[in-house]
This record gives structure tokens, sequence and C-alpha cells, in this order.
């Protein structure tokens, strides 16, 4: 028989993403609304090891529902990656009482999560924190849209200097392994093209594209590419298209981190206030080992491990729709 839990620790992990601290808030009322203690554990991993854990209470949480980043702090953990690094950890929830764990981050943070329950089987549940939205599972992660808003925003202002000066821009936006920032971004801002990792499309293709655009006599165009793209980033394919058409007047941005700060979107917010609530009765109802997410608007919970091994990319339909409007 499962032993009750009365006192969760919740954290953060990984890289930063806007919207983790309305799911912070969310599991700190969720679990008071139980009677449960939770715990905020700094600092991620690395605060679980050296017992950097605080009792936060209803009033810890207020105010923060619109600050991007995380209060707790996030930190990658080179120590946790070791089986005396974990140990440590568990060693460390034990001397504070801890029952079960909420983890907030991505596939490294749950990849972490996974192992450290199979060793030592503490309940842990996992609320999908990524700007890249690439975790199988569910269809949204905190913090996407707030990436795609911002990548938008500052998109349609390079467009204005890109039209005024007749200028190709190369504008690289945020993807590592998955291109769903840069394809919804690309559709949201009518860009010209779109360079994802899933794509199989080349420099030939795009090439021939932009040709088609100069005998139009339209110089001036944008295109979105994800920092993972397979053909390079932007810098490397505005070099390549330089090379072959040297009448484009090219000009190469990179958003970067831009896209990870900010206050959050009402979307971001509410998708980061329901994971944190289902967090806390997934892991009441006994959930384990799990990832709280939102398929079709219902909340689901699916093994951690489907959710880091699992792939999921772009909807086709999607791409195909990218490819049409810019024509």
């Amino acid at each position: 028989m499962s032993k009750e839990i009365k006192r969760v620790a919740v954290f953060t992990s990984g890289g930063d993403a806007p919207g983790m601290n309305a799911a912070l808030r969310a599991v700190v009322r969720s679990g008071s609304y139980h009677d449960l203690h939770v715990f905020g554990i700094k600092r991620g991993y690395e605060g679980m090891i050296e017992g950097e854990i605080v009792r936060l209470e209803r009033a810890d949480v207020g105010n923060i529902i619109h600050r991007g980043g995380t209060f707790l702090k996030t930190a990658r953990s080179e120590k946790f990656m070791t089986p005396e690094g974990r140990k440590l950890a568990y060693e460390t929830l034990l001397a504070h009482d801890i029952d079960a764990c909420v983890a907030i981050g991505g596939n490294g943070t749950f990849t972490g999560a996974h192992k450290f329950y199979e060793e030592f089987g503490i309940p842990i549940i996992g609320i999908p924190g990524t700007i890249d939205n690439d975790l199988y599972g569910t269809d949204l992660t905190i913090g996407f849209d707030t990436a795609v808003n911002t990548a938008i925003e500052a998109v349609d202002k390079i467009r204005d200097t890109a039209d005024s000066h007749n200028r190709l821009f190369f504008i690289e936006v945020m993807g590592r392994h998955a291109g769903f920032i840069a394809l919804n971004t690309g559709i949201g801002s009518g860009a010209g093209y779109v360079i994802i990792p899933e794509s199989v499309r080349t420099i030939e293709d795009l090439v021939e594209e932009l040709q088609m655009n100069a005998r139009r006599k339209k110089l001036f165009s944008l295109v979105i590419v994800a920092e993972g793209s397979k053909i390079g980033g932007a810098t490397q394919i505005a070099q390549k298209v330089q090379e072959k058409l040297d009448f484009y007047d090219i000009r190469v941005t990179i958003i970067g981190h831009l896209q990870r700060g900010g206050s959050p979107t009402a979307q971001d917010r509410v998708l980061a206030s329901r994971l944190g609530h289902a967090a806390i009765e997934g892991l009441i109802a006994g959930q384990k080992d799990v990832m709280a997410g939102v398929i079709n608007n219902e909340i689901v919970y699916v093994p951690l491990l489907d959710a880091i091994t699992r792939t999921k990319g772009p909807d086709e339909d999607l791409q195909h729709l990218a490819e049409i409007l810019a024509l």
C-alpha cells in the first residue's frame, strides 16, 4: 500500500521558461488546499543535493504569476548525473521527510526524475516546462506560447527594416531539436520561408525560391531558421545563399535568449496553473513516474519514460500551410 503523501517538494530544473512561476504558484496553493505541506527546492537537483529546501506557504507565491523565470532558480547538476549524487539527493529528501516531488522542466529534468524514481521509489510527477514544445504526451509545454509571441514581435520589427531597404533577413529562433517555435513564428509573422530540423528542404530549394522572388522583383523577404536546422544556423545559411545570389542585400538576426524571458502570456499562465494543480491531484490519486500534460484540452498523465523517449514533431499539415501561405 502506498504511503500517504503529506509533504511535497517542488523544483524547477534545466532551462527556464515563462510560466514556471505560475506552475509553482499552482502547486503550492493546490497543495495547501489539500492540507499538504509544500517545500521548494532551490536550484533544481543541485539544490536537492545540497539541502536548499524551504517551506512554501500560500503567501510565498503571491504576486509571481506574471513574472518570467523561476523564483526558485534553476541549475543543471552534473553531480545528480552520478549514482553518488542521486543518493545524496535521496538522503536529503529523507532528512526533510519529503514524501513526493514535482519536477518542472524538460527532457533532461524528466530523465533525471525517472532515474531517481527507479532507484529510490519516491513518487514524482513532471510538469512540462520548456519553450521548445518538444515533449511527447502534451500538446503544449509551458513557455512555448510566450516564446513564439516574443519571436513574432521581434520579426514584426525586423520586417519594417527589411521592407524599407529591400533586404533579405535570415532570422534564427530557438529550437535545437524541434521546429515548433520556427514554424509557428513563420506562419504568425508571414515569413517567406521556414527552415526547421524536421524539414527535408535544402539550400538549393531555398535558392530556387529566392530566385523566383527576384524575378518577380521581390528582393525583400524573411526566412525563419530554427537553430537546430540540419543545413546550418542562420549565419551559415546566409553565407551559402550570398555565394549563389550575390544581388541580395542580406542580413542576419539571432533572437536568442530573448525568447526565454519576459512575462508569460495568458495561455502559458493558464496552462501552467492547470498542470500545477494536476500534479498535486495526481500525487494524491497515486500517480507516480508520470508527466502531467494536456491533450485536446484534457489533462492526461503520461509515463515519464514515454515523454523522454518518444518523439513529437510539428504537424505536417502546419508545415504544408507555411509553404502555401509563403507563395
